[in-house]
């Protein structure tokens, strides 16, 4: 699985438990911390929890293991590091204010929508 398979599968995974704004921003050609960002939003801190657990849990069932998670005790923000792939699940007061969607705005907004739901 390349990394925009990988990106994809998660966006599909956290659209499937309802996640929220799912977007998946390629950053390869503007920095060196991974190949994609994928970007969620859950309702409540419960659901946060949830969707972190579940895109982890799909993953290992897929064949790839999460390398770090940070924030899994948080009940705003889990990160997700799957080396290629960054995944951040927030709550939605968490997401306005550290605005990744638009620090990231030079990075390429891949299209979901044949994969999503929303």
């Amino acid at each position: 699985m390349n990394s925009l398979q990988e990106a994809k599968a998660i966006a599909k995974i956290l659209d499937n438990r309802k996640g929220l704004n799912v977007r998946v921003i390629k950053i390869a050609d503007i920095s060196s911390l991974a190949d994609y960002m994928v970007i969620a939003t859950g309702n409540s801190s419960t659901h946060v929890k949830s969707l972190a657990d579940y895109v982890e849990y799909e993953m290992d069932e897929q064949g790839v293991s999460v390398s770090h998670i940070e924030g899994h005790r948080s009940d705003t923000w889990i990160l997700l590091d799957y080396v290629d792939v960054i995944v951040h699940v927030f709550n939605e007061e968490s997401r306005q204010y550290y605005d990744l969607d638009r620090l990231w705005e030079d990075g390429e907004v891949i299209d979901i929508s044949d994969i999503i739901t929303e």
